[in-house]
């Protein structure tokens, strides 16, 4: 209840305030368990990957957000769940991969931080999706977050990294490369239908 009257408060702002519009809503599974991998631009991400969507979606975050009055509460109620400082531990991924196993929707930004944004792409989201059998779908969040001016959130068909379920660190890598270079060709196709 309060989640969606969180979602529908936060969809009307950032319609209103950056032209937010959502494409690709049809490649999202009505059911199971759901990875959305996303380039990261902004601390404004993560709402704007979720709240197109009619599941809920969790997210990780700093342990020391969910400390900060009002928003730790708002975080919370938005599918939030914490990361201790130090990187993901093992809690954290026990936590996302029960999350899946109970066909949940997790948003992950495999680049880590927004200072690497276009760059290599961190495993664990690879590592979760072929854990849990989870539905990878990638996202491009487009634009620059400039209030009137138009933001795209666009989500892609699933990303098939199967054929890395039986290696190691090597397949994880090249699994991560695979969703990456997947968002990297939405961000540029996105780009060049716009100056057409």
């Amino acid at each position: 209840m309060i989640y969606r009257f969180c979602r529908a408060l936060l969809r009307m702002f950032f319609a209103i305030v950056y032209r937010l519009e959502p494409r690709g809503l049809d490649h999202i599974p009505d059911g199971g368990p759901v990875i959305l991998c996303s380039n990261h631009i902004s601390n404004l991400d993560p709402p704007v990957v979720g709240i197109p969507l009619e599941r809920k979606v969790h997210y990780m975050a700093k342990q020391e957000l969910f400390n900060v009055p009002v928003f730790g509460w708002l975080i919370t109620q938005l599918g939030a769940f914490p990361v201790k400082r130090g990187g993901v531990s093992k809690d954290s991924i026990r936590t996302a991969i029960n999350m899946l196993k109970s066909e949940k929707i997790i948003g992950i930004f495999p680049e880590g931080t927004r200072k690497n944004a276009g760059g290599m792409g961190k495993k664990g989201a690879a590592m979760l999706a072929l854990k849990s059998n989870a539905t990878v779908i990638p996202v491009a969040v487009i634009g620059n977050y400039k209030p009137f001016s138009k933001m795209y959130v666009v989500y892609g068909p699933p990303v098939d990294i199967s054929e890395f379920a039986e290696g190691g660190s090597e397949e994880l890598e090249k699994a991560t490369e695979k969703i990456m270079t997947t968002i990297r060709g939405m961000i540029a196709d996105h780009k060049n239908s716009a100056k057409n």
